[in-house]
């Protein structure tokens, strides 16, 4: 493995970080938790996207789904999450890492009833910020509609046939 071909060539740096600390306000915030924007396609200019995801504690997350252009890390911040790796669900906690290739079965879910953070990280970039918003829609969509909304953001889901949320368990 070798390093990416060189996109910069000056002899010198740029100023061009970003830095959000910690206490910045929620992005989203829906009835499940809230959604810090980290990093986004457009500030990444497309490279990736990492959202650092706060659930409250009600039962909720996505069913066995795959994204056909993108990948997804999650990285547990603390409390407890259910994660699917395509053939088994691990309990995971703070510190474990899980990392879905393009195509890769994969789902998550906290069904602790306690709080619980993570990361998810999406590579390359793509506009994860209009799935995660639109998911709070799900229950007045027509089935089409659902259907293509999952479509427009990338998640096939392997239960096809379960209304519009397809597969989606998040409270709205």
């Amino acid at each position: 493995m070798t390093y990416p071909s060189p996109r910069s060539f000056g002899e010198t740096g740029e100023i061009n970080a970003s830095f959000r600390p910690a206490t910045a306000t929620p992005d989203l915030v829906t009835g499940g938790g809230v959604y810090h924007y980290l990093a986004t396609t457009a500030s990444t200019d497309g490279e990736f996207g990492l959202y650092r995801v706060d659930m409250n504690g009600a039962p909720g997350g996505p069913s066995p789904h795959i994204h056909r252009t993108i990948s997804e890390s999650f990285f547990i911040l603390s409390g407890r999450m259910r994660l699917f790796d395509g053939e088994r669900w691990a309990e995971a906690t703070a510190g474990d890492f899980l990392h879905v290739p393009v195509r890769g079965l994969h789902a998550f879910r906290n069904d602790s009833g306690e709080p619980a953070s993570m990361l998810m990280l999406f590579a390359p970039g793509a506009p994860r910020e209009g799935c995660f918003e639109g998911i709070t829609e799900l229950a007045g969509l027509t089935d089409e509609e659902g259907t293509r909304f999952f479509v427009e953001h990338d998640s096939y889901f392997t239960d096809i046939g379960t209304g519009p949320q397809g597969g989606f368990t998040r409270t709205a």
